[in-house]
């Protein structure tokens, strides 16, 4: 499969296709929190990024934490003047690169098998689905820090926090399968002291599948808070 033509607008439909050829991790790590975002989810908050805000379509893209490259190779596929993944995860960033030259973007992704923290320099945009901190509190913090360093737009998914059967309810029954929510006051604080600003939260609701010994149900629902930010460098 190769480019689409560099001015044509992608459906999400078609987002969501293209993921779904992504392989996964062929063992994913719990230290690591490396759980999947559905395809929808992950389509939703690429298009907006895309079509609303247009911080991809001939922007640099960094997706940090990348895993086996989604994030980054849908960013490649709405024509993302090039992409850039980083994961700690050797495995998973060997898989990144097979899936690059198996869906045709060989040529405009880099894949870095690091710590995020190596990273340097600067790029337009931002994408990124750290760890939640539930197996290391304030994973996602060294995450958004980083992101906030690096990018001019920032497009962060990050664990809701609180259980709010209310709200997953509203989630359920929304068509858009998103919903507007108030920023985390913790979260606030760090993006304020770091220079960004928060332009939208919207959560989401996540299916985690039985992945680990420690996982007790089937299938759980999480809700999780997508993270609109802008800097203000």
């Amino acid at each position: 499969m190769g480019e689409p033509a560099q001015k044509r607008i992608i459906r999400k439909l078609d987002l969501e296709r293209f993921l779904s050829k992504i392989k996964p991790h062929p063992s994913p790590k719990a230290n690591l929190e490396q759980y999947t975002i559905s395809e929808s989810v992950a389509a939703t908050m690429l298009c907006t990024a895309a079509y609303v805000y247009g911080d991809i379509v001939g922007k640099r893209v960094l997706d940090l934490g990348c895993g086996t490259g989604r994030l980054a190779l849908a960013a490649a596929f709405l024509n993302a003047k090039s992409v850039l993944g980083v994961d700690i995860d050797k495995v998973a960033v060997s898989v990144a690169a097979k899936n690059s030259v198996d869906l045709g973007f060989k040529n405009c992704a880099d894949w870095v098998a690091g710590d995020i923290e190596a990273v340097t320099g600067k790029v337009d945009t931002v994408v990124e689905n750290p760890p939640f901190g539930v197996q290391r509190r304030t994973a996602d913090r060294r995450f958004l820090e980083k992101a906030l360093e690096l990018g001019g737009s920032i497009y962060s998914f990050h664990n809701h926090p609180t259980f709010d059967r209310v709200l997953i309810a509203r989630l359920k029954a929304s068509g858009s399968q998103l919903v507007q929510v108030d920023s985390s006051p913790f979260l606030a604080r760090l993006i304020e002291t770091h220079g960004g600003r928060i332009e939208a939260v919207y959560a989401f609701l996540l299916e985690i599948p039985h992945m680990f010994d420690f996982h007790t149900k089937a299938k759980q629902e999480i809700i999780i808070d997508l993270y609109m930010i802008q800097t203000k460098k």
